[in-house]
């Protein structure tokens, strides 16, 4: 027996191989992450020299400014120098972060402890698929890492040329003053430009270096590879093998349980089972799907690996949500295996343009048609939307078997050498093949020979014979037909044959041959025309009967000169 899982198994594949790589990824991380000594360190030291400073000329400005808000009058000037004092307070706070974690080399924020909040329902049911969450973010934080400092890069370049020009210009300001009050606002505002422009360089210059660090780290992605696929393969990689273990074994069981139940339960191998074996067949199937399902997460719950376990509720949620939409279909198969839908066995249906009766219905439904000795599997799911009903005596499934003769429409005739689904082949006399689409073929409404055919031949005589034509001419030409088949070997084969008067023609008094072969001389079908025509024509000559011909009579009228 084979087991089919309910979802569509390469997608699922794909999806396990994808997130089985995350560990890999992740763990190398640890690998990029290790900063090279060297050269570096001179920057490193230049760069928290220029922190320090500007954290020093902060603090004074911080100072200055707190003095200034307290002798402040206005509340628009108060509002002012607080608006400054909390910019000033931003940057030297993101000075202090800076020159923490450029001195230590690390993030020193991860370190902190943060208070876990109180999760909902709703938010403990998503904390089971957390690890997997961030088993991807860690996988993931390099390179958003390596984004955030490019953006901040950009962001710095940018407003480097702006702080620039606005030093150089106070600058020239001051060299071209006199005045000595103005000098001493524009000396203030300078002095503000220059921190500014300190600052920027600085983050721009702590950027750049985290920057370099990274890219720099990123040649040890090769080295750590090797290590750590011996440690993936110790760890998860053991978790996995057990996993896939488990699921063999459990199909295992689940074939031998099912031969057992086939060897002991009596009429489980019947061709139509009763509805309890086909429920006990049901159950059997979902215990096996639940249980393929659950066992790794079994394994993973047990080896208590986290990731793996999310990663699994990930895949089973996923499944849920795809079988929540297919719900309805599901259902409708179920009732269509328990053989109580609108589709049972022994049955008949139309499918694909031909009637098939159904043999057997169950993951992969077996269907026949016995005329045409064709058969085809379907899946359960294609008998969804279709509607069976009994199959009464003397139903037709198809209109001729193999080596049958058949006439069809378009004046083809020949024996059908194959029957598919999708083709019939015809040999003519002669060895020339034809090959019709089934439903081309079924369009021309082929005429079966090789159950019997009747031949209908005319043939006229003058109207001399007037009286003669309908009392001793046809038991004349029915007699000598007679005779003619039997001594060419006809006769055996000659089921009936009537010879009548037909009408009164224009020119001519028409006799009809109506002759009743047997189906084996369906070959000969036209040779037996032809031999018709000709012992009338023998019988004629025999009995001196005049055949006519068309004749046309022109009446042309008087003249009167």
């Amino acid at each position: 027996m084979k087991q089919h899982l309910p979802y569509r198994c390469p997608f699922v594949l794909l999806i396990i191989l994808g997130l089985m790589a995350l560990p890999l990824l992740a763990s190398a991380q640890d690998a990029i992450e290790q900063v090279p000594k060297g050269d570096a360190q001179q920057g490193t030291i230049r760069t928290l020299n220029s922190l320090i400073n500007l954290q020093s000329e902060l603090r004074g400005d911080i100072k200055r400014l707190g003095a200034e808000l307290e002798s402040a009058g206005s509340a628009s000037e108060k509002r002012d120098i607080q608006e400054r004092l909390d910019k000033l307070d931003i940057d030297l706070e993101s000075t202090n972060r800076s020159l923490k974690e450029i001195a230590a080399g690390a993030d020193i924020g991860s370190l902190r402890i943060v208070e876990e909040p109180k999760f909902n329902f709703q938010e403990e049911l998503f904390s089971l698929i957390r690890p997997a969450l961030k088993e991807m973010k860690d996988m993931t934080r390099h390179v958003r890492l390596k984004t955030e400092l490019r953006d901040k890069i950009a962001y710095y370049q940018e407003k480097l040329p702006i702080a620039e020009q606005a030093v150089s210009n106070i600058t020239g300001l001051l060299d071209e003053n006199e005045d000595p009050s103005l000098e001493e606002y524009l000396q203030r505002v300078l002095d503000d430009w220059q921190k500014q422009l300190t600052f920027i360089q600085s983050e721009l210059q702590t950027a750049e270096l985290k920057l370099e660090k990274l890219e720099a780290s990123e040649a040890s992605l090769a080295d750590a590879s090797q290590s750590y696929l011996k440690s993936f393969f110790q760890k998860r990689g053991l978790y996995l093998a057990q996993a896939v273990l488990v699921v063999l074994v459990i199909l295992l069981l689940s074939r031998l349980s099912y031969r057992a139940m086939e060897k002991f339960i009596p009429g489980y191998r019947k061709e139509y089972r009763s509805f309890r074996l086909r429920l006990l067949d049901l159950m059997h199937r979902i215990i096996t799907t639940i249980l393929v399902i659950t066992g790794p997460m079994v394994v993973f719950y047990v080896m208590e690996d986290w990731v793996l376990f999310s990663l699994g509720i990930l895949l089973l949620l996923g499944i849920g949500l795809t079988l929540r939409q297919a719900l309805p279909r599901y259902w409708q198969q179920i009732q269509l295996f328990l053989n109580i839908g609108t589709v049972r066995e022994g049955e008949r249906i139309f499918l694909d343009g031909l009637p098939w009766r159904v043999m057997r219905i169950n993951v992969f439904s077996q269907l026949e048609n016995p005329a045409a000795e064709i058969s085809q599997r379907v899946r359960i799911d294609d008998l969804v939307d279709l509607k069976s009903r009994p199959v009464r005596q003397g139903d037709p499934w198809f209109p001729c078997r193999r080596e049958d003769w058949v006439l069809l429409g378009d004046g083809t005739r020949g024996k059908v050498t194959g029957i598919s689904q999708e083709l019939v082949q015809l040999i003519q006399r002669g060895g020339a093949h034809r090959t019709y689409q089934t439903a081309d073929f079924l369009a021309q409404s082929p005429l079966n020979l090789s159950t019997n055919f009747r031949i209908k031949e005319t043939i006229g005589i003058t109207y001399n014979l007037q009286q003669q034509s309908v009392t001793t001419i046809p038991d004349t030409l029915k007699a000598h037909i007679e005779k003619s088949a039997e001594k060419e070997g006809y006769a055996g084969q000659l089921i009936n044959l009537r010879v009548e008067f037909e009408q009164a023609n224009t020119s001519s008094l028409d006799i009809v041959v109506i002759a009743d072969f047997d189906g084996a001389l369906a070959d000969l079908y036209n040779r037996l025309r032809r031999s018709i025509q000709r012992w009338c024509v023998q019988a004629c000559c025999e009995n001196d009967w005049e055949i006519p011909f068309t004749q046309l009579t022109l009446n042309q009228p008087r003249s009167t000169g």
